[in-house]
């Protein structure tokens, strides 16, 4: 149709938006929403890909003639490569933190992996948006910066509230959560770096705390009590296959999103091992040792979902295991044990009976060797050892009666 006033009257809105193209100039079009209200848009490629741009509404200043002009002076600058609006959104992202932040959410953690993104938007949306939203990029300082971290870990973005019918968010602050929320910041302002929107990033030199290293491990008398919990959390009214995931973390010291995303078509049980498309560090071939390959067998598939430890929901969605996880501590009296301790106690106990550095590194997927250093110290000192051998020969000699 020909965008005319008379001609852009006449249309009437449905229930979906609908857009109507100019036949003389192409890429002019107008847009007409379901409440009616009609806007001048403009349409066309610039690197490959297809970009549609929003005039304004139509009405004053927004006639015909207005937007086909403005139409025309966008279409040549699309034409010559260039993007009409991109002085515009800068100045936008400039405005503050929080409007580059919502930008970086869109385009700038795209190549992450999901739960990356996931916990970059918590850590935006929950201390960074909250403390440094308002602020222009040029006005946030290496101090701003520091005070930031001081805020973060005295909990002043802490919050308990209900996110639903039955969630509710915790956010608790502290020193890890902030060094985790500076390294944000950064990854913020190397997207404005990379967007021509800034020159510096001044996260550079911040001090962060000095975290002490959790290594947790489970003594036998330990692992007895949390063998004791766990049969009698499977004897009470928690789904099995959640009690089945935390055993399969303990057999095979993979992570918990490794344990609850697994599926059926991954596994390959004549070889002992299951074919992970994705992990925190890219592919991984998680080894099954005897124990999870009896646990996997004794385990039905559930129809409509391809995981092993499927929830109610079905499909793909994995199963919560946070509640039983919690019994199982307080029955087995392990308050201070985290999921993530069973992968550290796994590879203890593999460094403790006598297997390499190197092979344990393989079990767990570590693709740095530095990564499973961390658990040298539990390896046989073969210089104890060998103290204890020249020790218990001269003592030997000494007890010899003359």
């Amino acid at each position: 149709m020909r965008i005319t006033k008379r001609n852009i009257d006449l249309l009437e809105p449905s229930d979906k938006e609908q857009f109507h193209w100019d036949d003389k100039l192409k890429g002019f079009g107008v847009k007409v929403y379901p409440t009616g209200r009609k806007v001048f848009v403009v349409q066309d490629r610039l690197d490959g890909k297809t970009r549609r741009y929003t005039i304004g509404t139509y009405g004053s200043p927004w006639t015909p003639d207005t937007a086909r002009h403005q139409a025309l002076e966008y279409l040549s600058q699309l034409a010559n490569g260039v993007d009409p609006t991109a002085d515009k959104r800068s100045r936008r992202l400039q405005d503050n933190l929080a409007a580059l932040a919502k930008s970086y959410l869109i385009d700038g953690n795209s190549h992450k992996k999901p739960l990356t993104k996931e916990v970059e938007e918590r850590s935006i949306n929950r201390h960074i948006i909250p403390l440094l939203g308002k602020k222009r990029l040029s006005q946030i300082t290496k101090q701003d910066l520091q005070k930031f971290m001081t805020d973060v870990a005295a909990g002043k973005t802490a919050i308990d509230i209900k996110t639903g019918h039955r969630g509710r968010a915790i956010v608790k602050g502290g020193q890890g959560t902030a060094n985790r929320a500076l390294a944000v910041v950064s990854a913020l302002f190397n997207y404005a770096i990379d967007s021509g929107l800034c020159s510096d990033n001044p996260t550079r030199g911040v001090k962060q705390y000095r975290l002490k290293q959790h290594d947790r491990y489970l003594t036998t008398d330990e692992l007895i009590r949390l063998g004791e919990a766990l049969v009698e959390a499977e004897q009470s009214h928690f789904s099995r296959f959640a009690t089945a995931a935390i055993r399969f973390m303990l057999l095979t010291g993979c992570r918990s999103g490794e344990a609850l995303t697994l599926q059926w078509k991954w596994l390959d049980v004549e070889r002992g091992m299951a074919k992970l498309p994705d992990s925190k560090t890219g592919q991984k071939v998680l080894l099954l040792g005897a124990g999870a390959l009896q646990l996997i067998d004794g385990l039905d598939r559930q129809k409509g979902s391809p995981l092993v430890f499927p929830s109610s929901v079905g499909g793909t969605t994995p199963i919560s295991i946070q509640k039983v996880w919690r019994h199982i501590r307080e029955t087995a009296d392990l308050g201070d044990l985290r999921l993530h301790d069973l992968r550290h106690n796994f590879a203890s106990a593999a460094v403790s009976s006598g297997q390499s550095l190197y092979i344990v590194g393989k079990l767990l997927g570590h693709t740095q060797s530095q990564t499973t250093e961390r658990y040298a110290h539990l390896a046989p000192d073969p210089v104890r050892q060998a103290a204890d051998d020249v020790s218990n020969q001269l003592a030997d000699i000494i007890r010899k009666p003359k």
